[in-house]
This record gives structure tokens, C-alpha cells and sequence, in this order.
């Protein structure tokens, strides 16, 4: 059985505060308050999106976003944060959100769609896979510059 979603840009703080729960389950380093802050006062001037499927009303997947151009990818949407809510997992809301993100890619003028994911994250990767993803790459950081 496949749940209907209703996939939609969130932008108040109430919304913003009604998701963040669902995407602190990707992002536990954050509080409620800090999380919306973080959106607001950093992300958002950057061009950071955030998209959730709600089922029934209530939150099911976010994802948050950035339209950008790279020489190595032209236009393209990047994925930063795409979670899916534990209590709604293996009934669509994932599946309904990367419809949508490559429906809003096109309509924004985009021809590739990014996003990275923790090697740990095994069952995020299959669900990838059957979406259509390449494993194109492998992203290396340093997570601690000193500062």
C-alpha cells in the first residue's frame, strides 16, 4: 500500500519548528530552537530550501536544499538534508520527496540532481540506488581544522 503525500516548500517558523523534529532524527546536534535559527540566519541567505511530504498532515520527509552551478555539474540541485521520519519508513514519503526535488530541479532550469550520504547508512544507499542514483564519488573532508 502506497500513502498519498503532499510535498510542499515549508518557510514560516511555525512550519519550520512543526518539521524539526523529523529532521533532527538526521541532525541530532541541533535543538528545536537552534535548528529553526540555523535555517533562518545562516542557511537561508545561502539559498537553503527546504521541501517536507506530509502525510495526514503531519511531517514524513524533509529535505533541505540548494540550487547552485558548479563548472563540474552546470546547474544542478544539491541535496544537504533528506531524512525520513522513523515511524513512516517503506511507505512512499521518500520515494514522493525525490519526485518532487526533480520536478522543482527541472522547473528551476537544473540538469543533474546531487546529494551525499554517510557511509554508515546502508539502508538510505539501497533506497538511492532503486531511485535512480549513481555512486559517482567518494567525498573526502577534514572534519577539524583547528579552529
Amino acid at each position: 500500500m502506497t500513502d498519498q503525500f503532499a510535498v510542499r516548500l515549508v518557510d514560516s517558523d511555525a512550519d519550520l519548528a512543526a518539521i524539526a523534529p523529523v529532521l533532527l532524527q538526521l541532525r541530532p546536534q541541533y535543538t528545536r530552537e537552534s535548528l529553526v535559527a540555523r535555517i533562518r540566519m545562516q542557511q537561508r541567505d545561502a539559498g537553503y530550501h527546504v521541501a517536507c511530504a506530509f502525510m495526514d498532515g503531519r511531517p514524513a520527509c524533509i529535505a533541505g536544499f540548494v540550487i547552485n552551478e558548479k563548472l563540474a555539474w552546470g546547474r544542478h540541485l544539491y541535496v544537504d538534508d533528506l531524512v525520513t521520519d522513523e515511524n513512516t519508513r517503506s511507505r512512499g514519503a521518500g520515494k514522493a520527496m525525490i519526485d518532487w526535488l526533480k520536478s522543482f530541479a527541472r522547473a528551476a532550469g537544473c540538469t543533474q540532481l546531487h546529494l551525499d550520504s554517510g557511509m554508515h547508512r546502508t539502508d538510505a544507499h539501497r533506497f538511492y540506488d532503486r531511485e535512480g542514483f549513481g555512486r559517482n564519488s567518494i567525498h573526502f573532508a577534514i572534519t577539524d581544522l583547528g579552529n
